[in-house]
């Protein structure tokens, strides 16, 4: 089916991105480690605006954050694993006819997006420290075990606030027409 793509439609996933790229410099401390609302806010950007354009303003926004701090090459990285993050996410909330509106099916969406996610990061790390950087393969499993736990943090945190901020907004956003708007055609 081919997406409708309104200057308005453009205008939301600029907006998204613009979140998300904000979200990434925000952080709180939790158990060690540090959960970032970035992936919150890319998963609440694909129960909004679906897969597509949930996806591109997730990829988008971390993509500039990437490229402003100095990450270079990562940085098409970070776009292709922030993309299916809420694409994975809005293609479960949307899938077979429905438009995010079932609770429990947004809560499965966003636990498949955020840990499609870590599972990509690690893919990346595994990758980079072996291939890239050609560390020993314990060195490697060394750090990916190091990354994991904050990773974990970081998806279960995102998993529960995306549907709560989704369910926030829903009511909101319906009443004025704007969600109709920012969803799939």
């Amino acid at each position: 089916m081919k997406e409708k793509i309104s200057a308005r439609k453009v205008v939301y996933v600029a907006l998204l991105a613009a979140l998300v790229y904000v979200a990434t410099m925000i952080s709180f401390p939790l158990l060690g480690s540090k959960v970032r609302l970035a992936n919150p806010v890319s998963l609440l950007g694909s129960l909004l605006m679906g897969p597509l354009f949930g996806g591109l303003a997730s990829g988008l926004g971390s993509l500039i954050y990437d490229i402003q701090t100095g990450y270079g090459f990562e940085s098409i990285i970070t776009f292709v694993s922030k993309f299916a993050m809420a694409w994975v996410a809005g293609a479960i909330a949307f899938s077979g006819g429905r438009q995010a509106d079932d609770h429990k099916r947004n809560v499965i969406a966003c636990t498949a997006g955020a840990w499609t996610y870590v599972a990509l990061y690690m893919l990346k790390t595994f990758i980079f420290q072996r291939f890239v950087y050609g560390y020993p393969a314990d060195a490697v499993w060394a750090t990916m075990l190091s990354k994991f736990p904050a990773s974990a943090i970081n998806a279960v945190a995102a998993m529960v606030i995306a549907p709560i901020f989704y369910t926030a907004l829903r009511p909101a956003l319906k009443s004025t027409g704007q969600l109709d708007a920012m969803r799939p055609a």
